[in-house]
């Protein structure tokens, strides 16, 4: 990043699967996001943003849910809009957990799952969780601020195994860099 630069401002993390084979469960991917402070950047998120949550401050939301990847193109839709968090969040964390209700899933389990991760028209990263089938849930993205108050984006896919709830708690304080 150059001295010009404001770094990324505004993102949109977008989500899509297709739905389950006729007769089987449907499949239930979620995006999650967690904010983390200055003094605790890898312990317990601030907040936690998902299905039915938003961001206090509304600078993270939920644009579209799906609960069975039967939408057009992209099921779920995540915005950040980093540029408005406030000063004392300095790191956002993103991933997607699988809901585990009629069966345990992994995203093997999951028909074409699909990420992308949108500045306005730039694409920064895309996924296709092929380096994560066994897992339950993984994180896509970081989000850290540097010392002059700009956003850095990292592209990370990182696997979990385990319940979504567990994973929410825990997605932030792994992958130090």
């Amino acid at each position: 990043m150059n001295g010009l630069s404001k770094g990324v401002r505004k993102v949109e993390v977008a989500l899509r699967w297709d739905p389950s084979p006729a007769g089987q469960p449907a499949a239930d991917l979620d995006l999650v996001a967690g904010t983390y402070t200055a003094d605790d950047p890898y312990g317990a998120p601030a907040y936690v943003v998902h299905f039915d949550s938003r961001s206090p401050d509304g600078t993270i939301y939920l644009n579209r849910d799906s609960k069975d990847g039967k939408g057009f193109g992209f099921d779920e839709v995540m915005t950040l809009e980093l540029e408005r968090l406030d000063a004392r969040y300095t790191r956002v964390v993103v991933g997607v957990a699988i809901q585990q209700r009629a069966e345990d899933r992994t995203f093997g389990d999951v028909a074409n799952p699909g990420l992308r991760i949108r500045e306005g028209y730039t694409d920064l990263a895309s996924e296709d969780f092929a380096g994560v089938r066994s897992s339950t849930a993984a994180t896509v993205a970081e989000f850290v601020r540097d010392e002059t108050g700009a956003w850095e984006f990292r592209a990370s896919v990182h696997g979990f195994e385990g319940e979504p709830a567990t994973f929410t708690r825990v997605m932030g304080a792994a992958h130090r860099p």
